[in-house]
C-alpha cells in the first residue's frame, strides 16, 4: 500500500540545500569529511579534533605548524593563534571537510600559525544566532588557555605553542559575517584571562541589506542568493535583511567603531557577486571612527573564495602571504 505521506521538499535553496517533510536535510554541495593527520605528508602540518563543548555541541580541528628541531623543552616555539569560522552560508560545509582540511594544511605551512577551525552548529536544524554563540564560546575557550589550568578540556598545543598576545579571528563568506559579529561582541564583553583580540580577517564576507549598493540589482533582490540565504538561516531575524547582524550599517545598528580588535584585513575578489559588500564594509569601518589598522586587498579576475578552492594557485598563495604579514607584523 502506497504511503499517504510521501517525502516532500518543504524548503530549499536550489542546488544548495533541501529540507524534507520528514525532517531530513540534503546538502548536495557538501565536501566529503576527512580525518585529521599528524605530520601531513605534503606540508608537515599536524592536526587533531577536539571537543570544546558538549552542550551545545561545539568542536574544532586544530592545526599546528611543523616544529623546528630547536623547539625543545626549554625553548618552546610560539605561534599566532587564528580562530577560524568556515563559510557555507551558515548551512553547509565543515571544519572537518576535505576542502578546509586541504586549505589549512597549506595555510598553516605558509603562515606558521596555529589555526583553531571551529565546527559550529548549522541551520536549519539550528537557526541563527546559534552559530554566533558557538563561535564566541570557541574564542573564549581558546583565550582561557593563556593561563594554564584555566580552560576546560584544555589542549596542550595551545598551552605550549600559542602566543596569546597574537590572537586573531578569521572567516570566509558566511564565516566572514561571523567574524564581524564575534568582533563586535569582543568590543563589549571581556575574554577570559584578560586576553585581547588582536586582529580580524574578513575573506569575501557575506553582508546584505534592503538598499542595493554598487552593482547589486534593484529588481528581483528578494530572490537573490544573499536574501534567500538570510531568510533560510534566520527566519525570525528582527528587521529581516536589515538586521544589524547581516547589515552592519542599517539604521540603529551599533557603530562599527565598537569592533573589539586592533587590526582588520578585508579581502575581496573582482568577480565575486558580493565583492561590493566587502568594500562597503571596509568603507563603513574606515568612516566609523574605529581606531585600529585597516587594510583592504582585492584580487582581480578571481571569484568567491578562490583561495579556499585552490589554495596552491598563484593568486591564493599571494593572498596567503598577505595574511601571513597581517598575522606576524
Amino acid at each position: 500500500m502506497a504511503s499517504t505521506n510521501p517525502k516532500e521538499i518543504v524548503a530549499e535553496i536550489p542546488t544548495y540545500i533541501r529540507v524534507f517533510s520528514d525532517g531530513t536535510v540534503e546538502r548536495p554541495r557538501q565536501a566529503p569529511f576527512v580525518p585529521p593527520s599528524i605530520d601531513d605528508s605534503r606540508t608537515g602540518v599536524s592536526s587533531k579534533d577536539i571537543v570544546i563543548s558538549q552542550n551545545p555541541p561545539v568542536s574544532a580541528r586544530i592545526y599546528l605548524p611543523k616544529l623546528t628541531p630547536i623547539n625543545d623543552q626549554d625553548h618552546p616555539q610560539n605561534f599566532p593563534i587564528l580562530v577560524y569560522f568556515h563559510g557555507g552560508g551558515f548551512f553547509f560545509e565543515s571544519a572537518f571537510s576535505q576542502l578546509y582540511h586541504h586549505y589549512f594544511n597549506t595555510f598553516v605551512s605558509q603562515t606558521n600559525s596555529i589555526v583553531v577551525s571551529v565546527e559550529y552548529r548549522l541551520a536549519p536544524e539550528h537557526p541563527l544566532p546559534a552559530c554566533y554563540h558557538d563561535c564566541w564560546d570557541a574564542l573564549k575557550w581558546v583565550a582561557a588557555h593563556s593561563t594554564q589550568n584555566n580552560a576546560s578540556n584544555e589542549d596542550p598545543w595551545l598551552i605550549r605553542h600559542g602566543d596569546f598576545q597574537r590572537v586573531f579571528i578569521g572567516g570566509d563568506s558566511a564565516g566572514g559575517n561571523i567574524v564581524h559579529n564575534v568582533a563586535m561582541r569582543a568590543g563589549t564583553e571581556p575574554l577570559p584571562c584578560d586576553v585581547k583580540l588582536l586582529g580580524a580577517i574578513f575573506s569575501h564576507p557575506y553582508f546584505c541589506g534592503s538598499n542595493p549598493i554598487g552593482s547589486e540589482s534593484v529588481t528581483g533582490r528578494e530572490q537573490s542568493l544573499p536574501y534567500l540565504v538570510w531568510d533560510f538561516v534566520y527566519p525570525s531575524a528582527p528587521s529581516g535583511i536589515d538586521n544589524p547582524m547581516v547589515n552592519p550599517l542599517a539604521p540603529g545598528a551599533p557603530s562599527l567603531g565598537g569592533l573589539g580588535c586592533s587590526k582588520i584585513f578585508v579581502c575581496v575578489a573582482s568577480e565575486d557577486k558580493i565583492r561590493d559588500r566587502g568594500v562597503w564594509y571596509y568603507e563603513g569601518v574606515r568612516k566609523s571612527g574605529w581606531q585600529g589598522k585597516l587594510e583592504l586587498f582585492e584580487e582581480n579576475g578571481e571569484d568567491h573564495v578562490y583561495h579556499i578552492f585552490h589554495p596552491e594557485s598563484e593568486n591564493a598563495m599571494k593572498l596567503i602571504k598577505r595574511m601571513n604579514l597581517f598575522l606576524h607584523q
